[in-house]
């Protein structure tokens, strides 16, 4: 949309300045539509001219204009032109530990829930029960990390220029909730309904035997997920102890908290079983089972709560963004930066926008020395020599068109040098500032002059 606004904002300021009255002849360039602007300035930047590049304009002289011919002749060549200034890539998201700890641990809760709930039929245990709908919770939990971790590789679109990869969060999140209601909520409340009504379970050796056989597998499942966690850990170069707290991948995370607490939860009910068998009290069933809940609970806030995070637009890491600000502070073009910031839009991905006050000085400098001084010179001399002003004024014309474009390039360069420092920035937006503007209340971040 910028590029938009500012080729509206050249076809105006053609129109009007080559309609306005004055003294000075002006070459006859005259544009019917926005469209021949388009044209005009799309293939070369320049018209075709049939004359050699510094011709001597006199009162009456006219720059003949050819347009070239459109690519297709059916469709406008620029139909993209408005929406979008770079092609739109795909972003690869490697993600292969976190796929193998969800589908592992999704056939695993399937395996527990199914023993599990043949146990409960044949014990009516409370604390079984409680497993039961702990494990279904987590089948059904598994199953929606799974669908976010697919529906996160979606390419990105129109509508969603940065991509999808924010939508394992909210299948996340929708899995913690899920936790909190079904697993904590459900578990709790039938544990207190039953504290002062329970009677001793029936088979509690076949109990027993079905809870090590669940242990055995969940804890399978609980070592895949640990290995995801450290993978993931390595893969952004943080410590375990904080990746599971600030990592930027929430699945693995997640997978290996809910399997923690399914693990934790079989020796509640196995010690509340043996509880009940030793002393012929039933209380201590649905004691465990309230214990189980609580602990559901905790493991569903936490997990709420560092997917609020990334939702919300949470900032990249410190250290990746003082990496990028020390490189800008240090390049020679930028004399000083506002409004800096990040965004993770994915696992491991961000967003980085800076406002900059280039150095006009050295942005030219930069451009002569790729280009020529000699040539430059030799036109602005002999434009000067021409009593018309026409020539020069076209020849300063070309050579603001040539710094504008120099411009550009060296935000593309600033653009690369910075996702080649920080390689998880895959969207960097670098706009020009109006240092006029600072006197108006806006903080600068730093001031590489001062």
């Amino acid at each position: 949309m910028r590029t938009s606004y500012h080729l509206l904002s050249r076809f105006h300021c053609s129109q009007k300045y080559l309609s306005s009255s004055s003294s000075i002849a002006k070459p006859s360039l005259r544009f019917s539509n926005l469209s021949q602007l388009l044209l005009f300035h799309s293939w070369d930047h320049k018209p075709t001219q049939q004359a050699s590049s510094t011709p001597q304009l006199g009162q009456n002289s006219e720059l003949p204009v050819v347009f070239p011919a459109p690519i297709c002749s059916n469709s406008f060549p620029f139909v993209d032109f408005f929406t979008r200034a770079k092609q739109v890539k795909n972003i690869e998201i490697n993600d292969c530990h976190s796929q193998r700890a969800v589908t592992t641990a999704l056939w695993c809760n399937f395996l527990v829930f199914s023993l599990k709930f043949g146990v409960w039929l044949a014990t009516t245990s409370h604390v079984i029960l409680a497993e039961v709908v702990h494990s279904l919770a987590d089948f059904a939990n598994q199953a929606l990390l799974a669908y976010g971790l697919s529906s996160s590789r979606r390419a990105p679109d129109a509508i969603h220029p940065y991509g999808y990869s924010k939508e394992r969060f909210v299948w996340s999140l929708i899995s913690a909730v899920g936790i909190f209601c079904l697993g904590s909520g459900a578990t709790v409340v039938h544990g207190f309904q039953n504290l002062w009504t329970s009677q001793p379970p029936e088979n509690i050796k076949l109990a027993a035997l079905v809870i090590g056989v669940s242990f055995i597998i969940e804890g399978a499942s609980l070592l895949v997920a640990i290995q995801a966690v450290k993978k993931g850990a390595a893969a952004e170069g943080m410590k375990v102890r904080d990746y599971v707290w600030r990592g930027h991948d929430p699945t693995s995370v997640a997978v290996m908290t809910e399997d923690g607490a399914a693990v934790t939860g079989l020796v509640i009910a196995a010690a509340s079983l043996v509880a009940v068998n030793i002393t012929g009290n039933a209380i201590y069933d649905p004691i465990g089972s309230i214990i189980v809940g609580n602990l559901l609970g905790m493991v569903a806030i936490f997990l709420i709560q560092r997917n609020r995070h990334s939702l919300i637009g949470r900032a990249m890491d410190d250290h990746d963004m003082q990496k990028v600000l020390h490189f800008l502070k240090n390049d020679l073009v930028v004399d000083a930066l506002y409004d800096c910031k990040s965004e993770v839009i994915g696992p491991g991905f961000f967003r980085f926008k800076a406002e900059i006050d280039f150095n006009g000085v050295v942005v030219v400098q930069n451009y002569l020395d790729r280009t020529g001084r000699e040539e430059w010179a030799r036109q602005f001399r002999e434009a000067a020599e021409v009593k018309d002003d026409t020539a020069l004024l076209k020849i300063m014309s070309n050579y603001g068109e040539e710094v504008v474009t120099a411009l550009g390039s060296e935000v593309d360069r600033l653009e690369q040098e910075i996702q080649d420092l920080v390689p998880g920035i895959r969207h960097v937006d670098i706009e020009a500032h109006n240092p006029i503007d600072a006197a108006t209340g806006v903080e600068t971040i730093f001031n590489t002059k001062a």
